[in-house]
């Protein structure tokens, strides 16, 4: 078998080596894949002209198993008016930091992802945790917006990540409503509520994901539903999407979702959600948890029981070969010795492994 071969330039695509020959004639197209199928075990071959792209899975970097830690906490808004054993946002504050420093220290790949956030507490979370970092090249970033305005009015949801570590290719907000793209809320919601959704690539491994968080309606249960099918929508949507980074074509390999949904597991948000999400919780043996059960306490005069109304879900679909599994989950505390509570909610802390 012989063939013209005009040139080949060699590339990376989504850490793959991609050879790009340049055929003389189309009719040996043919023989030129079998031939570099037959070598460098080819996986794809789309066409461009007379030439077509061939991607040789002889890179380790994108195969490779990428430990992820997804926190999430609401941590109670900074309110003038607190309830009875709640204190004040700036006896709680260090308190949450000490807890995100701990549970982010030796996990780079750590997305933290909180609910009930106003302005002024974002700045000092963003403050705390880049205490140890130059200030032209702070270690923290973060996504999101208020939810009232779109800008610095009313809840945030945002998500913290590493700038170093993870590199953001695209993020919004929608609006959990009738009118997605606004702030608003609908049907039987008290609240305006949000989702925040982030696309990220590790820097170093080249792999893509999809980080969603929410902080569902507290009193409307058909809000909820509603919002539920709203996020199931974006995910689908989603994990369709491509993204082109510096000529280079990205697709998501692995999506969670996070945050306080204001929904037990036998209510309306949690089982539209859990129909194609997977609760990291019961992913993991009742003898391999740490920690509690209950993730909401209050402050501790509250009439309501407590209950486990704070998530991770992760999106079990298979995508680029790779998906995310559940290896580690626990629940922290939101009290201890010194009797304050640092949140009427505690923290849940899922291990991740794309792989």
């Amino acid at each position: 078998m012989a063939f013209e071969v005009q040139s080949a330039q060699v590339g990376i695509y989504c850490g793959l080596v991609v050879l790009i020959p340049r055929i003389a004639n189309r009719s040996d197209l043919p023989t030129c894949r079998f031939l570099l199928r037959s070598t460098c075990h080819l996986t794809h071959f789309p066409l461009f002209g007379l030439g077509e792209i061939v991607i040789a899975q002889v890179s380790t970097m994108m195969t490779q198993v990428l430990p992820i830690r997804a926190l999430t906490h609401n941590i109670r808004y900074a309110t003038s008016s607190p309830f009875q054993g709640e204190r004040p946002w700036s006896e709680r504050k260090q308190l949450l930091l000490n807890e995100l420093h701990y549970e982010t220290r030796h996990c780079q790949e750590t997305f933290v992802c909180l609910q009930e956030v106003l302005h002024n507490q974002l700045g000092d979370i963003l403050t705390g945790l880049n205490e140890e970092t130059k200030p032209e090249a702070p270690g923290w970033e973060y996504i999101g917006v208020g939810r009232d305005d779109g800008h610095e009015s009313g809840e945030y949801s945002p998500i913290f990540y590493r700038a170093a570590v993870w590199e953001l290719v695209h993020w919004e907000t929608v609006w959990l409503s009738r009118t997605p793209e606004t702030p608003s809320k609908s049907w039987d919601a008290a609240s305006i509520r949000i989702v925040t959704i982030g696309v990220f690539t590790h820097r170093q491994t080249q792999n893509t994901i999809l980080v969603m968080n929410t902080h569902l309606d507290d009193q409307g249960s058909r809000s909820r539903l509603e919002a539920a099918r709203i996020i199931l929508e974006k995910i689908s949507d989603y994990r369709g999407r491509t993204y082109d980074q510096n000529g280079v074509t990205r697709a998501i390999s692995g999506t969670f979702l996070a945050g306080d949904f204001n929904s037990e597991e036998n209510q309306e948000a949690y089982q539209e959600l859990t129909v194609s999400l997977l609760d990291a919780y019961k992913e993991v043996p009742s003898s391999k948890r740490y920690g509690n059960h209950i993730t909401w306490t209050g402050f501790g005069y509250e009439n309501e029981a407590a209950s486990r109304i704070d998530y991770v879900l992760v999106d079990p679909t298979i995508n680029l070969n790779r998906r995310l599994t559940v290896h580690g989950y626990s629940v922290l505390g939101n009290k201890f010795d010194d009797g304050v509570y640092c949140s009427d909610h505690r923290a849940v802390v899922v291990d991740l492994l794309l792989r």
